[in-house]
């Protein structure tokens, strides 16, 4: 299963946090990991072995929503700072809208993102 990590700026440190946590789920090697440039760079910080597209603002997220579109990426974890005005919030938007027309699980914070983790780390002991 193909699972992207994206996290705005002021939510790269809570995504860090986050995956540092989930570690053991994310290593399976069930699991396969897509990311943002810098939030990938952040994820390999703590261990995990991460593809890599284009940060944000240059088209990671498209890169992404494409590979959502294509059928390879299966779920997106998006760190979302609401608090805060993006750039590229077009693309961000199309990325959530791509999932919403593939139905594919987005999880924009790190609770629903917990959720989605707790369910596959579920699935991977039966």
């Amino acid at each position: 299963m193909e699972i992207a990590i994206i996290a705005h700026d002021g939510k790269k440190a809570d995504m860090v946090q986050f995956l540092n946590k989930n570690k053991v789920v994310l290593m399976s090697e069930n699991i396969k990991l897509i990311a943002t440039g810098t939030t990938g760079a952040k994820a390999e910080s703590v261990g995990l072995k991460v593809k890599k597209m284009l940060s944000g603002p240059q088209g990671g997220d498209a890169q992404i929503a494409a590979r959502v579109a294509e059928g390879k990426t299966k779920m997106v974890l998006f760190f979302k700072d609401p608090l805060s005005s993006h750039a590229h919030e077009s693309d961000v938007n199309m990325l959530v809208r791509v999932c919403d027309v593939h139905n594919v699980p987005l999880a924009t914070n790190e609770a629903s993102a917990q959720l989605f983790l707790n369910a596959i780390a579920i699935e991977q002991q039966s």
